[in-house]
């Protein structure tokens, strides 16, 4: 898998050492850029937009973003909960299966509570019931798969077969619809305009009877919309037509659109050595910081990283020597980087670096604001990354969030 992002903006003048290592490093004022670019959507088709918290949940930014979008989607009590602590506006809650227990109080926390499948809405009725009678207010969503697959990536595919996140449409019956007041539908993952709209014209036909029911339609996320490609015009003029054909009030739930290009994650070379291929042993860990590299798989882009062998990637100019020495990087100038864990497919890829393969050296990879962060974990003892917010238009630079022993030992018994 490939990933569109990776440009670097204001971060090709970030001086890496600034911060400890690993880090993450958070641009405010690209945060803010993207948010604006979600927001001027939003005004031109007369929508909403929710920023999705399972893709960026640095809280500490809540304000940030509350000042240009709508609310946010949680995937469950807890995110529910950070909404509810932390941002402003509308909190839509969907998960794939509640457990009864958690119910209550994602009813008081949610305007908008979407369920995975009609028989689990049937199950929570009385559940809901209840929290109307003491005061809760929320619509009741149902999400739906539309089986249209677009995406590159199986895995990543909500409507690839087999899929278990939506009801699928071709079961779909007026007595399903029964109590529905809105319908959700997340179709795409880092996707241009064409395969939403390719998606709408399944799902139109399908709940066209229950139009007059909908309150609101919610196009799920997976919408590169703040890429500098994205088709923003076809989209609005898209939006604006879906809400006048409807008659419900429509939203799209961006989560990568919000951070993207917005953060890099530094780390540090460690340690080199050669057995058959160069490799660098560096304090980023694939399975522990960036496991959607070994999922996707994908190769993330790194900041500076040498285009070729003969636009300066042989790393000899910078005094490397041969082989067998640690400061080579292959015929290519590529040398293979990998984490400090104990699982052999802890590699993150091969590379032309910008800086001496030598130990002490600090590198970053490119677009590590989103799903990277919330996706962190310890294990082999790996130390989580701490969380910087730069803010590029003024320079100044803060420490938001730093991690230490007890997290680890806190996570178990």
């Amino acid at each position: 898998m490939e990933t569109k992002a990776g440009d670097p903006g204001a971060f090709a003048q970030f001086d890496l050492s600034r911060v400890d290592s690993p880090a993450f490093v958070v641009d405010a004022a690209k945060l803010r850029a993207n948010c604006q670019v979600l927001a001027e959507i939003r005004d031109a088709a007369d929508i909403k937009v929710l920023s999705a918290l399972k893709a960026f949940s640095m809280w500490s930014v809540a304000p940030l973003i509350g000042e240009y979008l709508d609310g946010v989607c949680a995937s469950g009590l807890w995110e529910a909960r950070l909404a509810g602590e932390f941002y402003d506006g509308e909190i839509a809650t969907y998960c794939a299966a509640y457990k009864p227990e958690d119910l209550e109080e994602i009813c008081r926390l949610s305007d908008h509570l979407i369920f995975n499948s009609p028989a689990q809405m049937r199950r929570a009725a009385l559940i809901m019931d209840q929290a109307r009678a003491t005061g809760g207010d929320f619509d009741v969503g149902l999400r739906i798969n539309p089986q249209v697959p677009t995406g590159e990536v199986p895995r990543y595919d909500p409507s690839s077969p087999g899929s278990r996140l939506g009801f699928p449409l071709d079961q779909l019956t007026e007595e399903h619809m029964e109590g529905v007041e809105g319908i959700h539908f997340h179709n795409l993952c880092e996707q241009d305009f064409e395969p939403l709209a390719q998606t709408w014209d399944r799902v139109f036909d399908a709940i066209e009877p229950y139009f007059g029911q909908l309150k609101w339609i919610n196009m799920g996320g997976g919408h590169h919309i703040t890429r500098a490609d994205y088709q923003r015009e076809e989209l609005i003029e898209f939006l604006r037509d879906a809400k006048e054909d409807t008659g419900a009030e429509i939203y799209l739930e961006p989560g990568e659109a919000v951070a993207l290009d917005a953060g890099i994650l530094v780390g540090t070379i460690l340690d080199t050595g050669v057995n058959e291929v160069p490799f660098a042993i560096t304090d980023i860990s694939a399975t522990c910081h960036m496991p959607d590299v070994i999922e996707a798989p994908y190769r993330p882009a790194m900041l500076g990283e040498l285009a070729s062998h003969r636009e300066g990637g042989d790393l000899r100019q910078f005094g490397a020597s041969p082989p067998e020495a640690p400061g080579f990087a292959g015929e290519q100038g590529l040398i293979r980087l990998g984490g400090p864990s104990c699982l052999a497919g802890d590699v993150i890829g091969d590379y032309r670096l910008p800086v001496p393969a030598e130990p002490g050296q600090r590198i970053a990879f490119l677009d590590q604001a989103h799903y990277s962060m919330v996706k962190t974990n310890t294990f082999n003892g790996v130390p989580l990354p701490s969380i910087w917010l730069w803010d590029s238009d003024s320079d100044a630079l803060e420490l938001v969030k730093s991690f230490g022993y007890e997290d680890f030992r806190n996570r178990l018994s």
